[in-house]
């Protein structure tokens, strides 16, 4: 069960999170791929971390339930962004994956305004794909300092844009099944 109350250890790590994003991009921005790494890691760490706080010490709240994807979306959307931008990783890559949190977010919009009843939790696939993306950026990362095998970054990109596209394929689905379900006549006669 959600509680109302905000202000939590969870809920602070959260908002740290997202304050670590614009620290992020100054460090891509300028080339010191180690020093955004460290905040990049760190900033995923305490995604991990916040979670199980808030399962632990049962602080789970309903400004944590939105403030979680919301940090998520933010680091993941701006370090791909950012990486393709710049040249470190294919511009097509950061399409997918932006494309797909832009889906999401559109298709929680129209849920919303069509007054259909839902539920925000990630499903394992959006769990897996989160991961992958995580650990794309950091071998994309780590790929300026270090000889990483060949064509590991390759094999990254392309299992990161089919799990990507695969769960937002997953999630456009469960959003017009959802859509349609709440769409239908409450009294319909046959």
């Amino acid at each position: 069960m959600l509680k109302r109350l905000s202000i939590s250890i969870p809920n602070i790590i959260t908002v740290a999170r997202i304050l670590l994003t614009p620290i992020f991009v100054i460090f891509l921005e300028k080339g010191q791929f180690a020093h955004a790494l460290a905040i990049f890691f760190i900033a995923a760490v305490s995604d991990g971390l916040d979670g199980f706080l808030a399962r632990y010490f049962n602080q789970r709240t309903e400004l944590g339930a939105y403030l979680d994807p919301i940090a998520d979306k933010l680091l993941l959307t701006t370090a791909f962004v950012g990486l393709a931008l710049w040249g470190h990783l294919p511009v097509w890559l950061g399409v997918i994956v932006v494309s797909r949190d832009v889906m999401i977010t559109m298709g929680i919009a129209v849920l919303t305004i069509s007054n259909t009843s839902f539920r925000v939790q990630p499903s394992m696939l959006s769990k897996i794909t989160t991961f992958v993306q995580l650990l794309t950026v950091c071998l994309t990362l780590l790929s300026p300092g270090m000889d990483l095998p060949p064509n590991m970054l390759t094999i990254a990109f392309w299992v990161t844009a089919v799990i990507t596209i695969l769960s937002g394929g997953h999630y456009l689905v469960q959003g017009l099944l959802k859509l349609q379900k709440g769409l239908e006549p409450k009294n319909s006669r046959r």
